[in-house]
């Protein structure tokens, strides 16, 4: 029997998260943080790279481009991968790609090498991260999102504001090379947890097979790719407007919007379930978590420039003064999760990205001379509220989908908060590119971070009154049984044989 999401019938101890819900959310969280860090340790080593290897910048920028990209790749096959091979064994197959990959990675003998490595490790990584959010929220059967959401957003929360930290400790201890092998204790470890936690739950031998959908990933895969390099290119170019982005966008758009109007016309077996999106919940929490990846991603790019360039601070310094954000961003987690349960995500999504731009305000006023200590303030509270934003709209996009229907949910969300992430840094890189033109001393620098933290307080503003789309207050189940399911708009697609 399936017990649809939100609609869990009641049991004695309900109130309670199953542990066997726990032992698979901390099995899954070992292995995610790897990838998470990995995702940014490296942007603080590049300067290190280029001189290891003695190669231009522009060269060595690809390895962090390589891996964002090789990212996009398979995370739209996720959901195709699972119902093949089993969501077990799928996770520990990926697992092992990015061991593979984060070995070959730290023996890398040039550039060319290691960014070759770092598209094996992006290969892997993009199959997991939104297994994790699907393996969890099916094993917990739809009870208690918020608590579910709370274990989930464990690595999202930490990896950015922590990874360019653990990257900076590593390159004043030790070698470049430790950045990857550092990994292979977490993919040691989260193997062997995941070989002993996480259900057995491959297809039966001799049923129906669902058949990859080729014309789909041929249009879906390279079309977010290729948004996503446009993106990565704003920074070096002439703002949105350069051929190197304005093509790549273009074609990606293009290729986007023909799998857009091919999913939600096929009448079943399209890569990604687009029609899930008729669901509100579905696709407001989408939206937010696009507009939640420019408040989280964006101001990342611009915090540790603004101590590195206005405050004078290294690599390690910027890294070890962002802590106190993801202090709060933990922290958030238990309390935006118990009250999501109660309340519903409604009211949370509101008060916390409220809260995200309040607490980018202060910045917005800083100058070279303003004191550490309201600073770190601002950046815990920050925390708090980009914890509680995250979670939020993560849980609701699975209110009311059946079991079956949640990797795509989670497929959908991943993407979206993705290319949030992307056009928050693309356009917070323009804005300060073109304020800090022809700025000379701390004091015109400063300036030019000011106006584009005031972007990035508009950009969280709009998420606001979006966030009243949300579910409101959960209802309590019946005690006679599970409520029947709601219907997705459309017919389910069956399994191709």
């Amino acid at each position: 029997m399936i017990i649809p999401l939100g609609t869990a019938p009641a049991a004695a101890g309900s109130d309670r998260v199953d542990p066997a819900v726990w032992r698979i959310g901390a099995t899954l969280v070992v292995g995610a943080l790897a990838v998470v860090f990995d995702t940014t340790v490296v942007s603080v080593a590049l300067g290190d790279l280029a001189t290891a290897f003695d190669a231009p910048l522009a060269t060595v920028q690809w390895v962090s481009t390589g891996y964002l990209l090789a990212v996009f790749v398979t995370i739209p096959l996720a959901v195709w991968a699972q119902s093949r091979f089993g969501g077990r064994r799928l996770w520990i197959g990926a697992l092992g790609g990015f061991l593979l990959g984060s070995v070959l990675s730290a023996l890398a003998w040039n550039a060319t090498s290691l960014i070759v490595f770092r598209v094996v490790q992006g290969l892997a990584g993009g199959i997991m991260m939104p297994l994790m959010a699907t393996l969890l929220m099916q094993a917990a059967k739809g009870r208690h999102p918020g608590k579910v959401m709370a274990i989930i957003t464990v690595p999202t929360a930490l990896g950015p504001v922590l990874g360019p930290v653990l990257g900076g400790l590593v390159l004043h201890l030790a070698d470049w090379r430790w950045m990857f092998f550092v990994n292979i204790p977490f993919c040691v470890v989260g193997g062997w947890l995941a070989l002993r936690n996480l259900p057995d739950d491959r297809p039966e031998p001799g049923g129906p097979r669902v058949r990859l959908d080729v014309v789909g990933l041929l249009l879906l895969c390279p079309g977010v790719t290729a948004l996503v390099y446009g993106l990565s290119r704003v920074e070096g170019s002439a703002g949105f407007t350069g051929a190197t982005v304005l093509v790549p966008l273009l074609g990606g758009l293009a290729l986007v919007g023909g799998f857009t109007v091919r999913s939600l016309t096929r009448p079943g077996g399209s890569l990604v379930d687009l029609r899930l999106l008729c669901h509100r919940a579905v696709a407001s929490s989408a939206t937010l978590l696009f507009l939640g990846g420019i408040a989280l991603y964006g101001p990342m790019m611009l915090l540790p420039l603004y101590f590195q360039q206005v405050r004078g601070e290294d690599a390690l310094g910027a890294g070890l003064l962002l802590i106190p954000q993801g202090a709060g961003a933990l922290l958030a987690r238990g309390l935006a999760g118990r009250y999501m349960d109660r309340v519903g995500p409604r009211r949370v999504a509101v008060a916390a990205f409220t809260l995200v731009a309040v607490a980018t305000v202060p910045f917005a006023f800083v100058t070279a001379g303003t004191g550490g200590t309201p600073l770190m303030a601002a950046l815990f509270v920050r925390g708090l509220a980009l914890g509680a934003a995250m979670i939020a709209p993560m849980g609701a996009a699975y209110v009311g989908l059946r079991h079956e229907e949640i990797p795509d949910a989670g497929v959908i969300t991943r993407v979206a908060q993705q290319i949030g992430g992307s056009v928050g840094i693309a356009v917070l890189a323009v804005v300060l590119q073109h304020a800090s033109l022809g700025a000379h001393g701390p004091g015109a620098l400063t300036d030019a971070f000011d106006r584009a933290f005031w972007w990035s307080v508009a950009l969280t503003a709009l998420a606001v009154p979006l966030c009243l789309l949300l579910p409101g207050r959960p209802r309590p189940p019946s005690p006679t049984g599970p409520a029947p399911t709601r219907a997705v708009a459309g017919p389910r697609r069956p399994p191709t044989v």
